[in-house]
């Protein structure tokens, strides 16, 4: 099964709860404070593996989990640490927040990692909030939520060639000529349901990768035929093979399979119809179609098309070395040219600080909204059970002036403050 776009739930993992715990040792009748902090929750990290082929894993098992953090100990030990969950994609997965519709990260390397979910930190134990005016802490942090959000995943083929045609021109057989990939090969529509990647040998030390992407026909971008599917697959290549039908070209508009392709590619991204494009014409072993190539050469000259022609036999090996030396040579000369764009002195940007405010207040009636992602962490980790954690979230409260922004905003007793899906009732003390 070919699974190349999954929408997945991920959690990360809760922070371990501080400790409140009091030394007990002989002799020693007053111990002090000594519960130790939480472990932090583990995080959601995406890696790519080009040893993964599609996300059909991750689309059979659609919620991932990471560990949460231990709860911390007596004596002023940490709790362990939670387990990072790694999640290993295909090479060019791109990686979406779903709710935010904003792109979180696109590996293209094998390696590349990127966390999408961050663990809660743990809850800090009573040991930590000894002071001189408080000897004998009750209270201790609760660990702090791991990150929960909703992504899409989308794996996009990264290869240097994109072979694109009418179904049934012979891409696979083309693939399975000139590399060591084995795709399905049929003389029925749309034989290849799914994109064939291929390693096409110059030499001993020269090669290449190329695609075959399932046939388009005309109205793909709109889901027509196997759809838009599969033209996600192409938007990574350098150079597009446009493989046509010899026997297929007609002398009234011998152009016509091109130019309804290149629509096609133009409606779905003007950047792909963009690319270079070289022309090979298939099945050149059979003599009629042989004579269809003079006025497809002269078609091409009329509209000014610049591609390059070739002349090719998937079936007999006819022109095929001609293809693939002029395929890598002109991916030598592409790179050769990125390279020289990239040493290219950029200008320095300017770095613009951008203000972003502790807290946001928002009145609805008589309940006032606050948010904002310190508060919230506070709520998170403060234990509501224990008097005296309230009380030092009282003071943190009026500390980073939240109480003063709750007045100014013309907060009254008896109004509902809500925080984190959490109401309190407003008294000024």
């Amino acid at each position: 099964m070919f699974v190349d776009r999954v929408k997945i739930e991920v959690r990360a993992g809760k922070g371990g709860d501080g400790a409140v715990s009091f030394r007990r040792e002989k002799y020693i009748p007053k111990g002090g404070p000594d519960g130790g902090d939480g472990g932090r929750g583990g995080n959601i990290i995406v890696e790519a593996d080009e040893g993964v082929g599609t996300l059909v894993e991750l689309y059979n098992h659609p919620h991932q989990r990471a560990k949460n953090g231990e709860s911390g100990r007596s004596g002023n030990k940490k709790g362990k640490d939670g387990e990072d969950l790694i999640i290993k994609v295909p090479l060019g997965t791109v990686i979406e927040d779903a709710d935010k519709s904003i792109i979180l990260g696109d590996l293209i390397k094998s390696g590349q990692r990127i966390i999408v979910a961050k663990g809660g930190q743990g809850g800090l134990g009573n040991f930590r909030f000894r002071s001189s005016t408080r000897r004998r802490p009750k209270f201790a942090q609760k660990g702090e939520p791991g990150e929960e959000k909703r992504l899409y995943l989308t794996m996009k083929l990264i290869a240097d060639i994109g072979l694109v045609g009418y179904p049934n021109v012979g891409k696979s057989t083309l693939l399975s000529r000139i590399s060591s990939a084995k795709p399905k090969i049929a003389d029925y529509p749309f034989t290849t349901l799914i994109p064939n990647l291929g390693v096409v040998r110059v030499d001993e030390t020269k090669s290449f990768l190329a695609a075959d992407i399932p046939g388009l026909i005309e109205g793909a971008h709109q889901g027509a035929g196997l759809g838009d599917k599969f033209l996600k697959h192409i938007e990574r290549t350098k150079v597009i093979l446009h493989l046509v039908d010899g026997t297929g070209i007609k002398k009234e508009d011998p152009l016509y399979p091109i130019k309804t392709i290149n629509q096609e590619l133009n409606e779905f991204s003007e950047e792909l119809a963009k690319k270079p494009q070289i022309i090979a014409i298939n099945k050149c072993d059979l003599p009629h179609t042989k004579e269809k190539l003079s006025f497809l050469k002269r078609a091409l000259v009329k509209e000014g098309y610049q591609y390059q022609f070739f002349p090719i036999s998937a079936l007999t090996g006819e022109g095929l070395d001609n293809l693939i030396y002029y395929l890598y040579s002109f991916l030598e000369k592409l790179t050769a040219k990125k390279k020289e764009e990239i040493t290219e002195v950029l200008p320095r940007k300017e770095v613009v600080y951008k203000y972003t405010p502790r807290f946001v207040i928002i009145k609805k009636q008589n309940v006032f909204e606050v948010s904002g992602e310190e508060i919230e962490r506070i709520v998170a980790m403060t234990d509501f059970n224990n008097q005296e954690a309230i009380d030092h979230f009282q003071k943190i409260i009026k500390k980073i002036g939240l109480e003063k922004a709750l007045i100014r905003n013309g907060i009254k007793e008896g109004d509902e403050v809500k925080i984190r899906g959490k109401v309190f009732t407003f008294f000024n003390k």
